[in-house]
C-alpha cells in the first residue's frame, strides 16, 4: 500500500509543478491555489509513505516520478522538445525508479 500512496505523492508533485507553471508568477489565482493544494497533498502522501518505506527510497521514486511525469506534461502540453536523448533519458530514470522499487528491501 506504501508504494500506491507514494505513487500518488508522485503524480500531486507532477500537478504541482504543472500548477506552477500556469500560475504565471503566482498572478492567476486558479493555478495558484491548485499548486498550494497539490504541493499540500503531495507532501502528505510522502510523509504517509516514508512511514514504512525507506526515506532515501521513497525520496528518489517521488522526485523521479515528478521529474518523467513534468516532461511528459511539457511535451504533451507545453510543446517541449521530445529528440532521442530527452527520451533516452526519461527511459533511464524510469528503469532506475523501478529498480528503486523492486530492491527496496534488499541489503
Amino acid at each position: 500500500m506504501s508504494w500506491i500512496i507514494l505513487i500518488i505523492a508522485g503524480m500531486f508533485e507532477v500537478g504541482f509543478t504543472t500548477c506552477l507553471k500556469l500560475s504565471n508568477n503566482f498572478s492567476n489565482l486558479k493555478w495558484t491555489l491548485g499548486f498550494a493544494v497539490c504541493i499540500g497533498l503531495s507532501f502528505y502522501f510522502l510523509n504517509k509513505a516514508t512511514q514504512t518505506l525507506p526515506m532515501g527510497t521513497a525520496y528518489a521514486v517521488w522526485t523521479g516520478i515528478g521529474a518523467v511525469g513534468t516532461v511528459i506534461v511539457g511535451i504533451l502540453y507545453f510543446d517541449e522538445p521530445a529528440n532521442f536523448w530527452r527520451i533516452f533519458f526519461i527511459v533511464t530514470l524510469i528503469g532506475s525508479i523501478l529498480g528503486l522499487k523492486f530492491f527496496a528491501g534488499e541489503h
